[in-house]
């Protein structure tokens, strides 16, 4: 199983997952063109990939949705409840290729399981399972709860949302004081504070590879992000590089992981 993080962010994310017989994306909120030049750097084209499936309706997560699947024909996979307000959004797509969830599913060799999470809009994680390896991702979530880390619980691989530092969103002039508000909220983003407390749990329940992902442009940095949560993991007896690692998602294709 092979899976690496091509965007992460306001700008645009796209994750793309390979297991034995499927190919997949996790959302795809870059342009068709943009989107078929970071798969290439992978050595595959559009025509590779057997679906996609969509976290939420939000532009940085389905801008070239409709092209890709429309230029490919490729099925789009979305909770029913994320339809309901996305379907006038991605108006080149066929209706053939709108496909609906309520629950977990089987792909080809895939049982992909969602979960809900607190945002501003009807919005899911997945947990993407082969056999015995086990990957996750949670990004665009206000806060964690025990279903959602139960859901994710021993996933070899988790992408989990760093969107903010608490101190930059609260001295962000560029940002109204309302955008602010709804950012810090229960239905908004992960800060660095709350993705290290769902890390320490998720490692001390064995997971060993994390990446930080979703991170804002504007009230984050790469750097930044890894150092506070390290250290905050490192008062808790969590040294990073020990028994786990974490990366740092981009804006920018980064590590391909291939989970054995």
């Amino acid at each position: 199983m092979r899976v690496i993080n091509l965007s992460s962010g306001s700008d645009g994310n796209l994750t793309y997952v390979e297991s034995e017989h499927s190919r997949i994306l996790v959302d795809d909120g870059l342009s068709c063109k943009e989107t078929d030049k970071r798969l290439s750097l992978l050595g595959i084209s559009g025509n590779d990939i057997d679906a996609v499936i969509v976290t939420h309706e939000h532009a940085d997560h389905i801008k070239g949705v409709d092209m890709f699947s429309k230029k490919y024909n490729v099925p789009v996979f979305a909770h029913e409840d994320v339809w309901a307000t996305m379907y006038d959004k991605l108006p080149k797509m066929e209706d053939k290729n709108r496909k609906i969830f309520t629950d977990a599913f089987e792909f080809k060799d895939l049982l992909i399981q969602p979960v809900e999470l607190p945002h501003d809009v009807k919005c899911y994680g997945f947990s993407l399972n082969e056999k015995d390896k086990r990957i996750s991702i949670l990004t665009d979530l206000g806060h964690t709860t025990d279903k959602i880390f139960e859901s994710v619980k021993g996933s070899q691989l988790v992408y989990v949302e760093a969107n903010h530092d608490l101190s930059m969103l609260r001295n962000c002039e560029k940002y109204p004081l309302s955008l602010r508000m709804r950012i810090a909220g229960k239905n908004g983003h992960l800060s660095n504070d709350a993705s290290a407390e769902i890390i320490e749990k998720l490692v001390k329940s064995g997971t060993r590879q994390i990446v930080l992902a979703h991170l804002s442009t504007e009230n984050n940095a790469p750097e930044l992000a890894y150092n506070y949560i390290t250290s905050l993991l490192a008062e808790h007896g969590l040294i990073e590089g020990e028994t786990f690692k974490i990366d740092v998602a981009l804006t920018r294709p980064t590590t391909l992981f291939k989970l054995k």
